[in-house]
């Protein structure tokens, strides 16, 4: 096991893990730096709508491309707007995952030490751990880091799928306290939300299966729509948690063609990041090795937004 000196104390998460959890956009400026402006509004809109989760440095926030003191200071933005929030403030779950577990522990240690409430650590990519390393991957950094660990399980990114059993064993440790499951195997998502202890958290890791997720018992989503629809998705999981499925199916159906969009035509976070130009939010800018979304994919993407009820402006220019 990995030992490291100075272990902050584990703070729990402020609230429980459920509902809408927004897996955040970094904004960049024209000349690539982080646009805090924009993140702070992005943060607002998230708060104002009543999001139960903030999720910076994932996937969709470019974790990869972005600096130490980058990293440090969306964590800090985040925190700050969460608490700005009061007592029903969202949870924030920063992203700290990497496919070295030192560097996972240290992230997730300074994670802490920045005021967030839980970590959300993917699946080592690259070095294709087996299942007996993934769970010694989870278990070093549940003991050595700091915070409530979110197990992000993500195979199409990482290339290594943690099985439900895996998952299952780890779920019993009591810093280990939910998943973001976006295998996209139900037979796996049934077998988790069968078998998982009680307290033990499961997420859709994708925005389509939030609905059959919840439907099967599950507790919310880590979402990217809700960067651009966050009152929708909040009423999307408040109707499934209230047993109000008909209301739920609606709203699901309204925002299938912006699901869909958001993962067509380039790979997240470039259709959202587009969705979020056209909405005036931010400005269409992506790091390398990442480009914009290409002029084709837009329409779809227009399309969608309008079919949820928003009203994006007329086409940008493709950025890089």
């Amino acid at each position: 096991m990995t030992t490291l000196t100075a272990l902050p104390p584990v703070r729990p998460a402020s609230t429980s893990l459920n509902g809408v959890a927004t897996a955040l956009v970094t904004p960049f400026t024209a000349d690539g730096a982080l646009d805090e402006r924009a993140l702070r509004r992005l943060l607002d809109l998230q708060v104002t709508a009543g999001v139960s989760g903030l999720v910076p440095l994932g996937t969709t926030g470019e974790s990869p491309t972005l600096g130490r003191a980058e990293r440090d200071r969306i964590i800090g933005l985040t925190v700050e707007a969460a608490a700005a929030a009061g007592p029903d403030r969202p949870t924030v779950i920063a992203g700290t995952g990497t496919n070295d577990t030192r560097a996972t522990i240290e992230a997730t240690r300074q994670a802490a030490a920045l005021g967030a409430d839980a970590a959300l650590v993917v699946a080592p990519y690259y070095n294709r751990p087996n299942q007996a390393m993934l769970e010694a991957h989870y278990l070093a950094v549940a003991e050595d880091g700091g915070l409530p660990i979110v197990v992000y399980n993500v195979p199409s990114r990482t290339a290594s799928n943690i099985a439900a059993e895996t998952l299952l064993r780890l779920a019993l440790h009591e810093r280990i306290v939910a998943v973001k499951e976006a295998s996209g195997s139900l037979d796996q998502l049934a077998v988790i939300l069968r078998d998982r202890p009680s307290g033990f958290a499961v997420l859709a890791g994708d925005d389509i299966w939030t609905l059959p997720l919840m439907a099967l018992g599950g507790d919310g989503v880590v979402s990217v729509a809700s960067n651009e629809v966050p009152e929708a998705m909040v009423a999307l999981c408040a109707a499934a948690s209230g047993g109000q499925w008909e209301a739920a199916r609606r709203v699901h159906e309204q925002l299938l063609p912006l699901f869909r969009a958001n993962f067509a035509g380039a790979p997240n976070p470039a259709p959202v990041k587009a969705a979020l130009a056209m909405l005036g939010l931010i400005e269409d800018r992506l790091r390398l090795p990442l480009l914009s979304l290409e002029q084709d994919a837009r329409p779809m993407l227009r399309e969608a937004l309008l079919a949820a009820g928003l009203a994006p402006s007329a086409p940008a220019a493709v950025e890089a």
